[in-house]
């Protein structure tokens, strides 16, 4: 868990996404945030996690719904969400912890 604290401690926002290949919703998710990405460039990070494979990260944070969207900044959750968002809501959410 060490390399997820390096990944969250950062002065800029960090979208966390946990999905799982087999969920619809999060595979429908993979271009939305791809935009928001793009979108926001360096300003942000938007970071695809796998369910599947890091389940004890998912369960530490009790991911119980997919997808679930965490925005961490300086290594403190700002936002959570279960289930999909619009990019333009997600571009939104994220320039207010910027």
């Amino acid at each position: 868990m060490s390399k997820f604290g390096d990944l969250i401690d950062v002065d800029i926002p960090v979208l966390l996404d946990f999905y799982a290949e087999k969920d619809n919703e999060s595979i429908a998710m993979h271009s939305a945030l791809r935009d928001v990405a793009a979108a926001l460039g360096d300003k942000a990070k938007v970071i695809k996690i796998d369910v599947d494979k890091n389940r004890e990260l998912a369960d530490a944070l009790r991911v119980k719904g997919l997808p679930t969207l965490i925005i961490y900044k300086n290594g403190e959750m700002k936002w959570r969400y279960s289930g999909k968002q619009e990019v333009n809501a997600l571009i939104e959410i994220l320039q207010n912890y910027m």
